[in-house]
């Protein structure tokens, strides 16, 4: 098998408008204003884990919430509003994602957005993974309420070899551009990103060969992403279609 023009032929079956509908991209493609996207993109994904039926239901709920105002909501949010108390997603709870939403209040009423707070920490690092160590960093420096273990699960620390799979999805979602993924964000070239690695995307490329480490961690997702850079140095990461396409045909 041509392991190249097969996943080729996945991207083409797959990278399309019918594959928004039960995918969490679903959210950001509701929305027209930049910073409601943004904001909706990095909420849906920090979300996107476990079964996907459960975390998009999880998700209308939340944005249910939010009034389909995502930038509204978190400008006018308090920590008297008391929303989000019984709002809770497997190791998440409440107190969580309103830390979040804070953090995210400070940051747009500043004037700042997601967009500055990321490509702030690509100038600095000129790296995907140093970008994503000063954006948590961002986020765990201004924690003030009580928050669980969940907060940090939404948020992974790059520093701890995480995969960082759903801050790497997020990436694709902003700054690849196509019928899928928007590439709202143009100050890092897709050819840098890297795939977001979760366990189906590690079984898949296991056995189609393309990964030999057998942690599922950053070191795996930069093998993997070397690997899909060799079929298409421009555009790697598109490949995370193939492989949701893979597991879907087998």
């Amino acid at each position: 098998m041509n392991t190249k023009l097969y996943l080729d032929e996945l991207v083409e079956q797959y990278e399309n408008e019918e594959f928004i509908k039960d995918d969490p991209i679903q959210f950001i493609h509701r929305f027209k204003n930049k910073n409601d996207i943004e904001i909706a993109a990095f909420i849906a994904s920090m979300f996107a884990y476990g079964k996907r039926e459960a975390f998009i239901k999880k998700l209308n709920i939340l944005f249910a919430k939010m009034n389909e105002q995502p930038l509204n909501f978190i400008l006018s949010y308090t920590k008297e509003n008391h929303i989000l108390d019984d709002f809770d997603y497997r190791f998440s709870v409440g107190v969580d994602i309103a830390q979040i939403i804070l953090i995210l209040k400070e940051l747009y009423s500043s004037g700042e957005t997601l967009e500055t707070l990321f490509k702030h920490g690509y100038e600095q690092t000129h790296s995907i993974k140093g970008m994503l160590q000063c954006v948590i960093d961002y986020f765990y420096a201004r924690v003030e309420l009580p928050v669980t273990k969940g907060f940090y699960h939404l948020l992974p620390n790059p520093a701890k070899n995480s995969a960082c799979k759903r801050l790497n999805m997020f990436l694709r979602w902003m700054v690849r551009e196509g019928g899928v993924d928007l590439g709202l964000w143009k100050f890092v070239d897709k050819s840098e990103l890297i795939i977001p690695l979760d366990v189906h995307v590690a079984k898949v490329s296991r056995s189609l060969g393309l990964l030999t480490r057998k942690q599922n961690d950053y070191q795996a997702a930069i093998e993997l992403t070397n690997k899909l850079r060799e079929f298409c140095p421009k555009d790697p990461v598109k490949y995370d279609f193939a492989m949701f396409g893979y597991g879907v045909n087998n």
